[in-house]
């Protein structure tokens, strides 16, 4: 059968020009890439299958031409020849009496970018980037109840990553179960492997969603699925916005005399830091660049802060007293 044009924008086989416009508006208001920066990958293969069934569907030779004979004799040209008996259009997906297509016909694509702008009336002005999702949230309210379907509310689920994974950035499996409805509208499960691909610097909230990727019912239009990154502690490195913060603790004979700190970075760098001068209880130390990678800004780091922790010595002995009396006295 190929690719089944009516199953994709969600209509029935007699849907009508309206119902083809509404269906693909909801459905491309959805998948655009734009609107899923962190799926663009599937939200592009999705768009581009959405488009091509509006452009089909929408032209009455090509519908004519699928309707009768499939999409590979609409993309290939090979269509029969009349028959010359009475039982004329009788293909496989023939459901209406229809006269034979033009055995010329040649199909030409169009682009999807190019659809997408008669419908949302995207400007030069953005740099022929849409606009349109801002107000996202109400539109698609509006478009799913303008064909009469009530959408199932988003769900959410936690997605647990460590600060390594946060900071040099990872790539997610998760895999799913769900109903759907097949051919015959009946509910089957199904698994999926969703692919998740963690960006550079990704703080705690960040949200990943999957349009229509959860439990399918009819009548109902399937409901977003959310994944949200949630951070998992860890065991050296606290983070502060785009910081981190590293607790250090010294003794006081380091902190009057100096030390060397080695640390480790999140990116399994050595990183040697002498301390020369006099640490006061509660000073902090900042090294510049050395924190999370800003999302937005990829080459730019925060800053790394280390924080002292002067460790006195519980007692001290008369002739050790004496002996810091010595040193010290003529510098206190």
């Amino acid at each position: 059968m190929g690719v089944d044009y009516y199953n994709i924008l969600k209509v029935n086989r007699n849907a009508s020009n309206e119902d083809l416009k509404k269906a693909y508006r909801r459905l491309a208001m959805i998948w655009h890439p734009d609107k899923n920066p962190g799926n663009k990958r599937e939200a592009e293969a999705k768009f581009k299958q959405i488009s091509e069934a509006y452009d089909v569907l929408s032209d009455p030779q090509k519908r004519q031409i699928y309707d009768l004979y499939g999409e590979e004799a609409l993309k290939s040209g090979q269509v029969p020849p009349p028959p010359s008996s009475s039982r004329a259009g009788g293909g496989p997906h023939h459901h209406r009496h229809q006269q034979h297509p033009n055995p010329a016909f040649r199909f030409h694509p169009r682009d999807a970018d190019d659809i997408y702008k008669e419908f949302f009336d995207v400007g030069s002005e953005d740099g022929g980037r849409s606009r349109v999702f801002k107000d996202y949230t109400h539109r698609t309210a509006d478009s799913a109840s303008s064909t009469g379907q009530r959408k199932a509310p988003a769900v959410d689920n936690l997605l647990p990553c460590s600060l390594e994974e946060l900071y040099k950035g990872a790539k997610k499996k998760m895999k799913i179960s769900r109903t759907v409805v097949d051919t015959s509208g009946r509910l089957r499960p199904v698994e999926e492997i969703l692919t998740i691909e963690i960006k550079p610097g990704w703080k705690k909230g960040t949200k990943i969603t999957f349009p229509e990727k959860g439990n399918e019912e009819p009548g109902v239009t399937p409901a977003d699925l959310i994944f949200v990154v949630d951070e998992k502690p860890h065991a050296v490195y606290l983070r502060d916005g785009n910081d981190l913060v590293f607790n250090q603790e010294i003794t006081l004979l380091e902190a009057l005399t100096g030390k060397t700190l080695e640390l480790t970075t999140l990116d399994g760098r050595n990183v040697v830091i002498p301390l020369t001068d006099i640490i006061k209880p509660g000073f902090e130390l900042v090294v510049p660049n050395e924190g999370m990678p800003i999302s937005k800004e990829p080459r730019k780091k925060g800053n790394l802060r280390i924080k002292f922790d002067v460790k006195y010595p519980s007692r001290l002995t008369t002739e050790q007293k004496s002996e810091l009396r010595r040193v010290l006295g003529g510098s206190l």
